[in-house]
C-alpha cells in the first residue's frame, strides 16, 4: 500500500513528495529541496524510515520543482525522468532562478524521458503517467488507480489551477487537459498539488471556479 510523505521546499513553498510501499523502495517527485537544511530533512526521512530510493521523478521541470535534482541524483545514484517537453526548462533553470531572485546552480540533464500511459514502477506499486501540459509544455500528473492518488504538480491547485502566463503555457490547453482528463477520474480521488494543500477531484468539479 502506498503511503506518502510531503515536504515543503524552498522559497516558494513547492511541494516534495515521498512516495513509498511495503517494500521500502521509494519514489522522489519534485524534488525541491534548496536549503541545506531541506536536503538534510529529506535525507532524515529516508534514513528514517530505511527507505531506497529508485525513482526520481517529475511532474514538471520549473525551476522550483528541481531545486533538489542534483541532490538526490548524487546522493541515491538515480537517474532523473521528466517528460521530453520539459528539458527546456531544465536547461535554462538558473536563469529562471535569476528572474525571481533565487540563485541556484544549473541542474544536470534528463537521464531517462516518459511518455503519456508510460507507467513509473517501484516496489509492489506503481503510477500511469498522464499528459497535461499547460502549465508548462510537457507536464504530467502521476495517477495510482487502485489508491485514488492523483500528484498533480502544477496542474491543478485546491480552488485554483496552475498559471499559463510562462513560456509554453496555455490556459485553454491546461483547462481543456484538466476537463478532460482529471476530472474524470473518481471525485473520491485526493489530489496531492505542487503547492499548498490537497484536495479532492470531487471538490474542484464542484467549487473551482476555473473550473465550474
Amino acid at each position: 500500500m502506498l503511503q506518502i510523505k510531503k515536504f515543503t521546499f524552498n522559497p516558494v513553498q513547492e511541494n516534495t513528495f515521498v512516495l513509498f510501499d511495503e517494500t521500502g523502495e521509494c519514489a522522489i517527485i519534485d524534488a525541491g529541496c534548496y536549503f541545506e537544511n531541506e536536503r538534510l530533512e529529506l535525507d532524515a526521512f529516508i534514513a528514517e524510515k530505511q527507505l531506497k530510493p529508485v525513482r526520481l521523478i517529475n511532474t514538471h521541470c520549473h525551476f522550483d520543482h528541481i531545486m533538489g535534482i542534483n541532490h538526490c541524483k548524487a546522493k541515491y545514484q538515480l537517474e532523473f525522468e521528466c517528460h521530453p517537453d520539459e528539458a527546456i526548462l531544465v536547461e535554462q533553470a538558473a536563469e529562471h532562478g535569476d528572474l525571481f531572485a533565487i540563485p541556484m546552480e544549473p541542474v544536470d540533464a534528463p537521464d531517462a524521458f516518459f511518455e503519456e500511459g508510460d507507467k513509473i514502477t517501484f516496489g509492489n506499486s506503481y503510477l500511469q503517467v498522464i499528459a497535461a501540459p499547460g502549465h508548462s509544455p510537457g507536464g504530467v500528473v502521476f495517477y495510482n488507480p487502485e489508491q485514488k492518488i492523483l500528484i498533480a504538480g502544477d496542474v491543478l491547485f485546491y480552488g485554483s489551477i496552475g498559471r499559463t502566463d510562462l513560456p509554453g503555457g496555455s490556459f485553454d490547453r491546461l483547462v481543456g487537459n484538466i476537463t478532460s482528463k482529471l476530472l474524470t477520474l473518481p471525485e473520491e480521488t485526493v489530489v496531492f498539488c505542487g503547492h499548498g494543500p490537497e484536495t479532492t477531484i470531487g471538490f474542484e468539479k464542484k467549487n473551482n471556479p476555473f473550473l465550474t
